[in-house]
């Protein structure tokens, strides 16, 4: 039954072709709605959450959806608060609605957080890699709705990362948090609802419970798409390049260096008031989802990624290694450049793989063995024609 209902949509998805606009799970309200009407539900959503402009909240309030809370995940249900910062429950000003965090201490949904539920829903943008914390709301989201025996339903997006597959595989027996909660690389390549599939499917949630899924597919998608997000989907991604450094760049968050929060352009830059050998300079200060950055007020010197084109990432599709490479070697106090968060990032091999020296090709090769175990894992939940 759990992977019934995506399969009967995907059939749907492909008698439309796949080059025409691309329509996702959300949009196909006429789909779903069989499945939500007369039922008391829960919203897990952001401000990535709409339907063309509406926000799907107040869409399924209009057609007259009982809904009982909404979930909101890091950076809250309007999405504007900092990474990491950690949110109270409150009432939406816009609907009345209560909103439970699932972000600081309270991650996973109650005993009394699923009461009188008779469904959950799960909108939410991703950009498929491992440590943006949205896959770990979903899991603990799928862990709450099987023991308390409620359903789910993932109303499917692309993901922009999603062209290929890289990086290291985590080693969850040593390492394992909420930004690295899966046996799975770096980029993984797949959607939410084949990500949810998969949880699933290598029973991953806790004691191998199985959560009762539905995965409405986008439609007009494939593996090969390049899909630029209509919204951003965290603060600190605004644009498309952002979102395509970002499996780069989301590694220097484990190093002294800034990727630029607190400046016009996050995750497109990198630099340190002390990189005295790069050209390019910049200031980072508070603003809204960067209240406290990384050398506040403080003159950075580094790279500007922005003259990197998008078409030229894209043709990578790979994770690019040699700026960390490079940004260590650099420097001259060692010891201090990377921080224990690199190491539930990206494991503790990649640490120890620069401090040795290693070069990027090597690096790369020990990914290997570990990447082809997981494509084999990964192609029985796909949804979608691979690249």
């Amino acid at each position: 039954m759990k992977f019934r209902f995506a399969i009967l949509f995907f059939l749907a998805t492909i008698a439309l072709g796949a080059h025409s606009q691309v329509i996702v799970g959300t949009q196909q309200t006429a789909d779903y709605l069989l499945f939500i009407t007369g039922k008391r539900i829960a919203v897990v959503a952001n401000q990535t959450s709409v339907i063309d402009t509406t926000h799907l909240v107040d869409s399924l309030l209009r057609l007259g959806i009982d809904i009982r809370r909404v979930f909101g995940p890091e950076h809250g249900f309007r999405g504007q608060a900092d990474a990491g910062e950690h949110l109270s429950n409150n009432t939406d000003v816009r609907t009345g609605l209560p909103v439970v965090s699932l972000y600081g201490k309270h991650r996973k949904p109650t005993v009394a957080d699923m009461d009188s539920l008779d469904l959950v829903v799960f909108d939410i943008q991703d950009v498929g890699v491992r440590f943006y914390t949205y896959i770990s709301t979903l899991h603990y989201v799928m862990e709450a709705c099987a023991e308390n025996n409620v359903p789910l339903l993932v109303l499917d997006r692309p993901n922009p990362n999603g062209f290929y597959v890289d990086g290291p595989v985590l080693d969850t027996a040593r390492v394992r948090s909420f930004v690295g909660m899966h046996p799975v690389p770096l980029v993984h390549g797949m959607t939410v609802g084949e990500y949810a599939m998969m949880i699933n499917g290598e029973h991953w949630l806790k004691n191998g419970e199985v959560c009762q899924l539905m995965v409405v597919p986008c439609r007009n998608y494939t593996h090969c798409t390049h899909y630029q997000l209509p919204i951003k989907p965290s603060p600190n991604l605004p644009t498309y390049r952002s979102v395509l450094l970002y499996p780069s760049l989301g590694l220097f968050e484990g190093t002294f260096m800034s990727v630029a929060r607190g400046t016009d352009f996050p995750f497109e830059a990198i630099g340190h008031p002390d990189y005295n050998v790069a050209p390019f300079r910049f200031t980072p200060r508070s603003v809204e989802g960067a209240k406290y950055p990384p050398f506040k007020d403080v003159q950075c010197r580094g790279y500007d990624l922005r003259q990197i084109s998008t078409d030229s990432l894209e043709a990578d599709a790979r994770i690019n290694l040699k700026w960390l490479i490079d940004s260590y070697e650099y420097f001259l106090s060692k010891s201090d450049f990377f921080n224990s968060f690199l190491d539930k990032l990206a494991g503790p091999e990649l640490r120890k793989q620069i401090e040795k020296g290693m070069t990027e090709a090597d690096i790369r090769q020990s990914w290997q063995e570990g990447l082809r175990d997981f494509q084999q894992i990964r192609k029985k939940y796909l949804l979608y024609e691979d690249f």
